[in-house]
């Protein structure tokens, strides 16, 4: 199978147009049988219910070419799993979830040429998502939703290797305990866009959100998990009830209790105990894991043993080999790797 002429090494964080896409309707109280198109583009009402109240879910995954040359893509059931939860807290029809992975293994072989080569540092970034799709006016749930699946090529998250990030601790709250935290929701990243311009107009790559309740408590940023490393190599994790439960974030805990041996704590972790870690990280999808070299809370700085060039030991451990897991270099545990054949 030829691929693309796409000059893979220089591919940016962005949206490149694929041959085929997924798309399955719901109408009448099921879904019907589902197909490939080639058209890219979403044809809806101008009252349909995404547009006057957003509904809509979606996912973040990706496929890659294998060292010994396969494609596969990361846990696919996962992503199907928190789908189907996302969709239940906004009264939305459950995709199934053995669609919901044949979708996306159907999605992907039809665009293989896509697939960047195996040491570009490319990947091919994959998105599941659903919408309601008939007019409403009144608030309420819609009856007719659609459930697609797009892919598009994309170069490494961070051009030029990997450099630790500046952050600061937002006085914005992500989301509300009983909110919608704990889903995929696009609401929730579209609350985060002015909070994460304004870091940026500040200077900071990224914002830390505390919990709304008491604003004490590490929850997450507006798209991935904290990880944090002590002073003797234990791996924490916050632990509430209104974040994101990262597929990456589950998967570096695996890897950190039975591919390293470390211990591993998930807890609630208070912002003044912050200062006293080793290293940081952010985990999710597109990077795997961003390392933090200093957290900002109002002019007070934290700076992290790690430091400002390069990850930390621990967490450039974890990086290399949840890596290694999923381009083919390392054996993965059983299950984690769907080939797409």
């Amino acid at each position: 199978m030829e691929k693309k002429n796409i000059d893979w090494g220089n591919l940016g964080f962005g949206y490149v147009q694929t041959d085929y896409r997924y798309v399955s309707d719901f109408k009448d109280g099921s879904w019907d049988e589902g197909r490939l198109t080639k058209d890219a583009n979403v044809v809806i009402n101008e009252c349909a219910g995404v547009l006057q109240y957003a509904q809509t879910v979606f996912e973040g995954m990706k496929a890659y070419t294998t060292e010994d040359g396969r494609i596969v893509t990361f846990r696919p059931d996962l992503n199907a799993e928190r789908m189907e939860n996302s969709a239940k807290r906004l009264e939305m029809p459950v995709f199934p979830k053995d669609r919901f992975v044949q979708a996306v293994i159907d999605t992907v072989k039809a665009n293989a040429a896509y697939v960047p080569p195996y040491g570009s540092g490319a990947t091919l970034y994959i998105r599941p998502y659903m919408f309601g799709s008939n007019p409403v006016i009144g608030v309420k749930p819609a009856d007719e939703y659609q459930f697609r699946v797009f892919t598009t090529p994309v170069g490494p998250y961070f051009k030029g290797g990997i450099k630790p990030l500046t952050i600061c601790v937002s006085d914005f709250d992500r989301a509300a305990p009983h909110g919608t935290g704990h889903i995929k929701a696009g609401l929730n990243y579209a609350m985060s866009l002015h909070a994460i311009m304004e870091a940026h107009r500040n200077g900071y790559d990224e914002n830390m959100y505390l919990d709304a309740a008491t604003r004490t408590k590490v929850e997450e940023t507006g798209g991935a998990n904290f990880l944090f490393i002590t002073k003797d190599n234990k791996v924490v994790t916050p632990k509430s009830g209104s974040i994101l439960p990262s597929i990456t974030r589950r998967s570096l805990v695996y890897v950190a209790e039975h591919y390293l041996g470390l211990e591993v704590e998930e807890r609630e972790v208070y912002f003044d105990e912050v200062k006293d870690f080793a290293e940081c990280g952010l985990c999710g999808t597109a990077a795997v894991i961003s390392p933090v070299g200093k957290i900002v809370n109002h002019g007070q700085e934290i700076c992290f043993p790690s430091g400002m060039d390069e990850m930390g030991p621990v967490t450039r451990k974890l990086y290399d080999t949840l890596t290694g897991i999923q381009m083919g270099r390392i054996e993965a545990p059983e299950g984690w790797i769907q080939e797409i054949k």
